[in-house]
């Protein structure tokens, strides 16, 4: 029954059999999916509440990616200073263990979210982008001045 139905009904006037057409697009699909998806490198972004909580937990380690002047002028507690808008910034993360878990904040979410990309393009398999401190410190955040 499928045969004829495959001889008889072709795909835009093609004379491919439809059932030919539909496992090659199949095929495809299928592999473009498999070429997209990553197992290993993951950039969750989380709103401001959410960052707060996961840097209180204390498992990950947080990266302001602001330049040091503004890190000097106040940081999320705790946080580690890696400019991302430094020329070695690709070369200081990657001192960093790529398996351990972070979060990367900016003053917007811009800047976080470039270099949160950019830890996953090397290889970082868990990276969160809490955003921007001002969203951060109204959920909660502990901010604290100087270097």
């Amino acid at each position: 029954m499928l045969r004829r139905f495959a001889r008889r009904y072709t795909l835009g006037g093609m004379r491919r059999p439809l059932t030919s057409t539909l496992v090659a697009a199949a095929a495809v699909l299928l592999l473009s999916t498999a070429a997209c998806s990553s197992d290993t490198a993951t950039v969750e972004t989380v709103d401001a509440a959410r960052a707060v909580e996961t840097i209180e937990a204390g498992v990950h380690t947080v990266i302001d990616v602001r330049t040091p002047a503004e890190y000097a002028a106040g940081h999320v507690e705790g946080a580690e200073n890696i400019d991302v808008t430094a020329a070695t910034f690709e070369e200081q993360v990657e001192r960093l263990d790529k398996n351990d878990e972070y979060v990367v904040y900016c003053q917007s979410g811009n800047r976080s979210a470039t270099a949160a990309d950019t830890m996953a393009d090397l290889g970082f398999t868990q990276v969160v982008d809490a955003g921007g401190i001002t969203s951060l410190q109204a959920a909660g955040a502990s901010i604290v001045q100087g270097g």
